[in-house]
C-alpha cells in the first residue's frame, strides 16, 4: 500500500485522485493547496502528485528533494524555466512530468509521432482541442504534448514550427507548420484531435475524455510505476513503453 500526497487537493483533479486512491486500496497521505507548505506532506508520503499551479512548482520540487520522494508533475502551463528546474531535480529523484495522465492520450501521442514520421511536410498538421469554460491555459498541455509528438516525428523544433491564434489576413499556411486551435465551453473534460490533411485525403486521430476519472486513474497508475524507478526524468510514454 503506497501513501500518496496530493498537491492541489481541492481542485477537480485533486478530488478525482482522492477517489482513485481509495478505489485502488492505497492510502492518502494528505493534501495541500495554494499557500500551504509542501514539506510536511512530503515527509508523510511515499509519492507526491502535483496538480497545482506553475508558481508552486519550485517549492514542491524542493520538498520532494528534501525528503527523497518521487513526484509526478501534472501541472499544465509550464514554461521553459520550469522544465529546467525539473531537469535539475531529476538528477536526484524520480520525476514524471506530463501534460496529460490519460493512458489513451499517451498512446495517441505515440500514434501521432509515428504518423508524422511517415508523412511528408506536404501533409498539414492541425491540433484542435476543447475544454470546459474554467480552463485558464491555452493551448492545453495535452495539445502541446501532441504537438511535440508531431514535431518529434518530423525531427523539428515545435517552437519554430507552431502556428497559433490565427486572425485576419494571415497569408497562406506555412509548409511544415503545426497549427493549434483551442475551444472553451461547458463542462467538457477534454477533446483532442490531430488532423493530417493531405491532397484529397485527411487522417484524423482523436481522443475524447468522457470523465475526469480517466486522468486520476492514469496518474495513479503512472505514480505507482514511478515508485520503482531510479532518479531521472520520465514521461507517460515510459510508463507504457512507447
Amino acid at each position: 500500500m503506497a501513501k500518496i500526497g496530493i498537491i492541489g487537493s481541492n481542485g477537480r483533479m485533486g478530488a478525482a485522485l482522492v477517489a482513485a486512491i481509495a478505489d485502488a486500496g492505497h492510502a492518502l497521505a494528505g493534501g495541500i493547496d495554494r499557500g500551504d507548505d509542501p514539506g510536511p506532506l512530503a515527509r508523510a508520503a511515499d509519492l507526491l502528485v502535483d496538480f497545482s499551479a506553475p508558481d508552486a512548482l519550485e517549492a514542491n520540487l524542493d520538498a520532494a528533494l528534501a525528503e527523497n520522494v518521487p513526484i509526478l508533475v501534472g501541472t499544465t502551463g509550464l514554461e521553459e524555466r520550469h522544465h529546467y528546474r525539473i531537469d535539475d531535480a531529476a538528477r536526484d529523484i524520480a520525476v514524471l512530468q506530463t501534460g496529460n495522465t490519460s493512458l489513451g492520450v499517451t498512446l495517441l501521442a505515440h500514434l501521432v509521432r509515428e504518423a508524422a514520421a511517415r508523412l511528408g511536410p506536404d501533409w498539414d498538421i492541425e491540433i484542435a482541442e476543447m475544454h470546459h469554460r474554467m480552463k485558464v491555459d491555452a493551448p492545453s498541455g495535452t495539445a502541446l504534448l501532441l504537438g511535440q509528438a508531431a514535431a518529434a516525428g518530423r525531427g523539428v523544433d515545435l517552437s519554430a514550427h507552431s502556428e497559433r491564434g490565427r486572425n485576419g489576413q494571415t497569408g497562406a499556411r506555412a509548409e511544415g507548420a503545426i497549427g493549434f486551435a483551442s475551444l472553451r465551453g461547458g463542462t467538457v473534460a477534454g477533446d483532442h484531435s490531430v488532423i493530417f490533411a493531405g491532397t484529397d485525403e485527411v487522417i484524423t486521430l482523436s481522443h475524447r475524455a468522457e470523465n475526469r476519472m480517466i486522468f486520476a486513474r492514469g496518474a495513479l497508475h503512472a505514480g505507482l510505476w514511478l515508485l520503482a524507478q531510479p532518479p531521472g526524468r520520465y514521461g507517460m510514454g515510459d510508463v507504457l513503453g512507447v
